[in-house]
């Protein structure tokens, strides 16, 4: 047997992947992140499933959990919100799971950053406006790089989205003013494809007053960049006069 790292999506059940769900619904051991992960997707799972909830738990009793499940051959999903690589702290799961001869396989999922793009129905990587996109955090109690600040990631000026930062709204509009002009668009989408989702639009001037009158102080996410204004060139995949291996471009 081994263990399944399933990333869960970003909320709404229905976002988690046809592989993901197979695998929950014959999951044995099922150890979700309770405090992210929508409950309702434990409803894919068998009746007599056992269901433990890692808000509660410590890293050393999460991989007990894990190592006695695999060892009395029960099949165990470690339930992830959206994509566990983004901020999912997992490598510190597998390592040790490895080490101890688990075999570990992780299912990709639906990142809230990309549920988020979808309720704004937005690109982030719009032709003469931005080909990159930057996913970064504010530091707070889990530190960030020198390298990384988010002063200097400004420095760009490419689209960027910023997770577990919106309860410093202050210090980022403060760190992102370093390079952006005060007038960059900003919006802010609260849990993401959930039922109550919400979002809220403004500048870098006027964003962080609006975070407080709404009350959005944890998961949400936070996009800057002049891509949210949508004034860009078409792209030449669809040019008529652009030739490529799959059409030949008008003369």
């Amino acid at each position: 047997m081994k263990v399944y790292i399933i990333g869960a999506g970003p909320g709404d059940p229905k976002l988690i992947t046809v592989k993901g769900k197979e695998i929950l619904e014959r999951a044995d051991i099922v150890i979700y992140a309770g405090s992210l992960v929508n409950p309702d997707l434990l409803l894919y799972c068998k009746d007599k499933v056992q269901v433990y909830n890692s808000a509660g738990m410590t890293l050393a009793e999460v991989l007990e959990v894990i190592e006695t499940g695999v060892q009395n051959n029960l099949l165990v999903v470690r339930l992830h919100t959206g994509d566990p690589s983004i901020y999912g702290a997992i490598q510190e799961q597998i390592d040790p799971l490895i080490n101890k001869g688990i075999e570990v396989e992780v299912v990709p999922g639906v990142s809230s950053f990309v549920a988020a793009a979808a309720t704004l129905r937005q690109e982030f990587t719009l032709p003469d406006v931005s080909q990159s996109l930057i996913l970064t955090r504010l530091e707070g109690r889990t530190p960030v790089p020198e390298k990384e600040k988010l002063s200097l990631l400004a420095a760009h000026q490419t689209s960027m989205c910023i997770f577990l930062s919106v309860n410093m709204m202050d210090k980022v509009v403060e760190e992102l003013l370093n390079h952006y002009p005060p007038e960059t668009p900003v919006a802010i989408v609260q849990k993401a494809s959930w039922t109550d989702e919400k979002v809220v639009w403004g500048t870098l001037t006027t964003i962080a007053k609006k975070v407080v009158e709404e009350k959005i102080s944890k998961t949400a996410l936070i996009f800057v960049g002049e891509f949210l204004h949508k004034n860009y060139s078409l792209s030449k995949l669809y040019d008529p006069g652009f030739s490529h291996e799959y059409r030949k471009g008008l003369e």
